[in-house]
């Protein structure tokens, strides 16, 4: 019986010590209030970077050995623990991690592994290819282009950057004649549009807001051209 349960105790252990890890090479997006990525390179280098509310951000890198990375001249230590393909970031010591953010941001949390189209340079090259398909009036295929990367990438987008996409997406299917699509993809960013830039400055920190508001102007001028009969 003491065999066997010493046998389930080390079995236990070996398996809560199997969780940490060093993350597959590649980018994980945090979706949560301080959007993010982690960007894990050879030989256990990595580099976290978030945006938190009013512009404030979080900045750090290190090496992961055995699944953890000590950080220099700090306390700060950082676990990385596999949940399937992605990646829980834990800390040991919130105050002293708290020195690589700014007040309003903070690193710690889930980082989800996005699919190829949603991979931050994948998304990138979707965009220069949709510009320059728009600009040459090559609305199909532009909207080929756009359309997956502002529907299928939305939760691994950073909110302002999502904003814009959708409006491209939504003036291209005005420009084929998609007036009710145009509407729908402007939706979710119709009740901001209908507030003056002041409401909208008055609803969001003043960073957040400077960024938001050609966004939103955007999404006012789109609605207008797919609503005008």
């Amino acid at each position: 019986m003491k065999l066997a349960v010493y046998a389930f105790v080390l079995l236990s252990a070996n398996l809560a010590s199997a969780q940490l890890s060093t993350p597959a090479q590649g980018e994980y997006v945090t979706t949560d209030a301080s959007w993010g990525t982690l960007e894990v390179q050879a030989r256990g280098k990595f580099r976290i970077e978030t945006i938190g509310s009013n512009g404030h951000i979080c900045a750090l890198d290190g090496v992961i050995t055995n699944g953890k990375s000590k950080l220099e001249n700090s306390a700060c230590q950082v676990s990385f623990e596999a949940e399937g393909k992605d990646v829980n970031v834990l800390l040991n010591d919130h105050s002293a991690c708290r020195d690589f953010c700014g007040m309003r941001a903070w690193f710690e949390g889930l980082y989800r592994k996005p699919p190829p189209l949603c991979v931050s340079k994948n998304i990138e090259a979707s965009r220069k290819k949709f510009k320059k398909e728009y600009v040459a009036k090559n609305y199909s295929a532009a909207l080929a282009t756009i359309e997956p990367v502002a529907t299928q990438c939305k939760q691994f987008l950073y909110w302002i950057t999502s904003g814009w996409i959708l409006n491209d997406l939504a003036l291209t299917q005005f420009k084929l004649g998609d007036r009710a699509g145009c509407i729908r993809t402007l939706q979710g960013l119709a009740p901001d549009a209908a507030l003056s830039d002041e409401e909208v400055k008055g609803n969001y920190p003043p960073t957040d807001a400077d960024n938001y508001l050609p966004v939103v102007q955007a999404t006012r001028t789109n609605l207008r051209l797919c609503t005008k009969k």
